[in-house]
């Protein structure tokens, strides 16, 4: 199972966290920009290796205290296929360097077109009878509101590659209440999905008692995070919302089992960006970034048991 992997990266690093490399081309420090557009121009290609550029210097400072990175598909699909080819090589970078990738896409819809993007991030395409990797991420975000004919194409992919998938649950946006807290019956919409995760992954569980089945459950919400954890024994957590949206990791800690594990927390911008909170060098951007993933796992950590499998 692809939670096995991750799992045990956390362990291997001691760090619950996942970097979200989503960014913009603000983020990227003027010295790069500058010396790509004066080979490429100011063009969606010159953005685009821009981006890659600072992508790898965060991995290349990272990847040997942070198990994961998660990529959100939007921040390079708008660059065109310049952008989209960035993405790709930002995944190949990362999983090169040892991380675990997971792919922010949201993905949902049902059916063969599932299939097709189950196909493209997760599995592999059959072009003249060779099958060849198009994204090969080890995980993808996914909205589960379709119901199961958008999750079944997933999960065959999830056991057929050992890859898993993270459903939208609780997510940390201020407005997710208008929907996710309302009733169906005795339980909330958040509460029902929680319940289909645990469904659909009941056939999928690793070694270390989780599915293939993960969910999304924002740190800005710790109530329910830690109502969730309760409820959802065998769903791993992906939790948005620290940091720069508010979460604390005191809440955050309500997200994981005895051992430490359970969940894995994502910073974006933070870590992107620290360099510019520091006021350091801009040629020092990628330490200033290892330094906040240190920061973060020590604030994250310091309310936690042990990690231990």
């Amino acid at each position: 199972m692809s939670f096995d992997r991750l799992i045990e990266k956390i362990v291997n690093t001691q760090n619950p966290s996942v970097v979200g490399l989503d960014p913009k081309l603000e983020y990227v420090p003027e010295y790069i920009k500058d010396k790509k557009f004066s080979k490429y121009g100011k063009s969606l290609k010159g953005a685009a290796k821009a981006i890659l550029e600072f992508n790898k210097g965060i991995i290349d400072e990272i990847h040997d205290i942070c198990p994961a990175i998660k990529p959100q598909a939007a921040y390079y699909e708008m660059y065109g296929y310049e952008g989209v080819k960035t993405l790709y090589k930002t995944i190949k970078y990362a999983q090169e360097k040892g991380m675990i990738v997971i792919t922010d896409g949201k993905r949902n819809d049902i059916g063969a077109t599932m299939e097709a993007y189950a196909t493209a991030h997760l599995g592999l395409t059959d072009v003249g009878g060779e099958e060849i990797a198009a994204f090969n991420s080890d995980a993808l975000t996914v909205n589960g509101y379709l119901g199961t004919d958008g999750i079944d194409p997933l999960l065959d992919m999830c056991l057929k590659y050992d890859k898993g998938i993270f459903v939208l649950v609780k997510t940390s946006n201020k407005s997710s209440g208008e929907l996710q807290d309302l009733m169906i019956g005795s339980k909330t919409v958040y509460e029902t999905m929680g319940d289909m995760c645990e469904r659909w992954g009941s056939e999928q569980i690793g070694r270390y008692g989780y599915s293939s089945v993960g969910a999304v459950v924002g740190a800005t919400y710790p109530e329910q995070l830690e109502e969730m954890r309760k409820k959802l024994p065998h769903t791993f957590f992906l939790v948005p919302g620290y940091g720069a949206q508010g979460g604390g990791a005191e809440g955050v800690a309500k997200a994981f089992d005895a051992n430490g594990l359970g969940a894995i927390v994502n910073s974006s911008r933070a870590v992107m960006c620290a360099y510019k909170k520091e006021n350091c060098p801009a040629m020092d951007y990628a330490k200033a970034a290892r330094r906040e993933v240190i920061r973060m796992k020590e604030d994250i950590t310091a309310y936690l048991p042990k990690i231990s499998i």
